[in-house]
């Protein structure tokens, strides 16, 4: 028996088949080593493709309603405060925010400071900023602008028709045109226009060319 077992421990120890545990060993450890980096691999790529900083939607976090077709916006001519005649077509190349307000409008004082700083920042770079008032007259205009310190363009829509072509039934309301001519957003009610989200948004649009 002593015999045997003595036999059996040294061809256990032989180099042979020491060879062979190792060999089994290595490849053991080398499945291991692929299966992992199969597993870790797939895990960065599904990190990477799933984008763990997406896009902000900037329309949903202002509130923005994006239109379901294109559509043209529709052209009108107004005079502006000193008598000259203005029309969107006029601002064909650059992004438009129409804005439809009036001076006993609450939201509306509130919300135009607001457009005054979007306006002095982005002007330079291809943002034209029109207000349209709602049935008043330029002198009542004049005032509150200047109380207000504003210094965009304003029109005024003595009849109310150009308002109501743009369903302007509540104010203030804006639109956002883009460099073609189509509307791009609508906005009802007043906005928070200097917020950042704001100012990316529309740094967004007028890096956009079409």
């Amino acid at each position: 028996m002593s015999d045997v077992i003595d036999q059996e421990r040294n061809e256990s120890g032989s180099p042979r088949r020491l060879l062979g545990r190792s060999l089994v060993l290595i490849a053991l450890l080398a499945l291991l080593a692929l299966l992992s980096f199969g597993f870790l691999g797939q895990f960065f790529f599904r990190t990477k493709t799933a984008n763990p900083f997406p896009a902000r939607d900037y329309f949903k976090r202002l509130a923005i309603e994006r239109p379901k077709k294109v559509i043209q916006a529709p052209d009108f001519t107004l005079e502006d405060l000193s008598g000259k005649p203005l029309s969107i077509k006029d601002f064909r190349g650059k992004i438009v925010f129409l804005n439809f307000w009036a001076t006993w409008c609450v939201p509306c004082r509130e919300e135009m400071p607001l457009m005054e700083k979007l306006h002095r920042e982005f002007k330079d770079r291809g943002l034209e900023m029109v207000a349209v008032n709602f049935r008043e007259d330029k002198r009542a205009v004049r005032k509150f602008f200047a109380e207000l310190g504003l210094t965009f363009k304003a029109v005024v829509d003595f009849d109310g028709n150009v308002s109501d072509k743009y369903g302007a039934w509540s104010l203030p309301l804006t639109y956002i045109i883009d460099r073609k001519g189509e509307f791009v957003g609508k906005a009802v009610g007043d906005r928070k226009w200097d917020s950042e989200d704001a100012r990316e948004f529309f740094r967004e649009l007028l890096q956009e060319r079409n």
